[in-house]
C-alpha cells in the first residue's frame, strides 16, 4: 500500500485544453492514463492508415482524417471522466 494522499482531481476544463492539445493527454490527466495511450495510440494508427490511402492532392485534414475522427471522439470522452471525477472527489 502506499502512504501518499490521493492526488486533487484536475478542473474538467484544465481537462479539456489539455485532450485538445494532445491526444490522450486529457485522460491521462484525468487519472486514465492507459485509456489516453490507447487513444493516443489509434489516433496514430488511423492518421497514418488514411495517409497511406488518400492521394496526395487531398488536404492536410482529408490525409489524416482517421486519426482526427479518434481525436475529436477522445476529447469529449475526457471531459466526461474528469467531469465525472471532479463531481465525486470534490
Amino acid at each position: 500500500m502506499s502512504d501518499a494522499a490521493p492526488r486533487r482531481a484536475l478542473h474538467p476544463h484544465a481537462v479539456l485544453a489539455l485532450a485538445v492539445v494532445l491526444p490522450g493527454m486529457g485522460h491521462v490527466a484525468a487519472g486514465h492514463a492507459q485509456r489516453g495511450l490507447v487513444f493516443a495510440f489509434f489516433t496514430l494508427l488511423f492518421g497514418a492508415l488514411t495517409l497511406l490511402v488518400s492521394s496526395p492532392e487531398q488536404s492536410f485534414v482529408a490525409r489524416h482524417a482517421g486519426g482526427l475522427f479518434v481525436w475529436a471522439l477522445s476529447i469529449p470522452d475526457a471531459y466526461r471522466l474528469a467531469r465525472l471525477r471532479w463531481i465525486h472527489r470534490n
